[in-house]
């Protein structure tokens, strides 16, 4: 999402209607039976789920749920198996898309999503063919209001951060996977607040998009691809023009 500065936002807008419908607590109930899965019950012993369950918390998801996740991943009540993947594919105007899936049922998601693909003028990509062209990252959003530029650099260059881009409304911070926990208590210790944080796929190039019919064609798709009940988040390489209006 690396410069998608209207994307990003409708993309957090999305998330707070999609927490209204609970779309949201079922994707962190499934990031949080993973985590505990892996990693154990423990959020002292455990970044990945200390970091889903504050997101879980954020997002106000009911503290019996969030226990309930728990205990699923580590077996203590029955639970769904679920496998964690990702797929690859092309939209409109040869946008690639990279899109991580946690669920229950592979064929359906597959299919799910070469549905989706194939009607907003893409396809389904083989493994392997869009993932040289991103880098998997710790990406950060925080607002301006929220810290002053040197503030932030200082935090996050000394947690492990290797780039902080100020262009568009929003501070964009980005790290290698291994600092993200990393990076991620320290901008919360300082009480600084996140627009969104993730281990993103991020582009290492941008297309460039400047006709509004095919804008809105791309931010159709990709609404579709999230609003699908396997989908936890899409990625993808394009920025859209600032002189173009969307809905």
């Amino acid at each position: 999402m690396s410069g998608h500065s209207k994307w990003a936002t409708t993309k957090r807008h999305k998330a707070v209607i999609d927490a209204k419908r609970g779309k949201t607590f079922s994707t962190l109930s499934k990031d949080i039976s993973l985590a505990a899965r892996d990693g154990g019950s423990d959020i002292n012993f455990n970044a990945r789920l200390r970091v889903v369950v504050q997101k879980a918390k954020e997002a106000n998801m009911p503290a019996d749920n969030i226990k309930k996740a728990i205990q699923k991943g580590t077996g203590e009540l029955p639970g769904m198996s679920i496998e964690e993947l990702i797929y690859e594919g092309y939209i409109a105007g040869g946008v690639g898309v990279i899109i991580e899936v946690t669920t229950d049922n592979k064929n359906r998601a597959a299919s799910d999503i070469r549905s989706v693909l194939t009607k907003g003028g893409g396809n389904l990509a083989s493994p392997g063919a869009l993932m040289f062209n991103f880098q998997r990252m710790g990406q950060f959003f925080i607002s301006k209001e929220e810290v002053t530029e040197n503030k932030l650099m200082e935090i996050a260059l000394d947690a492990g951060a290797e780039d902080i881009k100020s262009d568009g409304p929003d501070f964009e911070v980005l790290c290698p996977i291994s600092a993200y926990y990393t990076l991620d208590q320290a901008i919360t210790g300082a009480n600084i607040k996140c627009l969104s944080s993730e281990i993103a796929y991020v582009p290492n190039s941008i297309i460039q998009i400047t006709d509004a019919e095919l804008a809105s064609k791309i931010l159709k798709t990709i609404e579709k691809l999230e609003d699908l009940d396997d989908v936890k988040n899409v990625f993808a390489n394009f920025d859209i023009d600032d002189s173009i209006e969307t809905n």
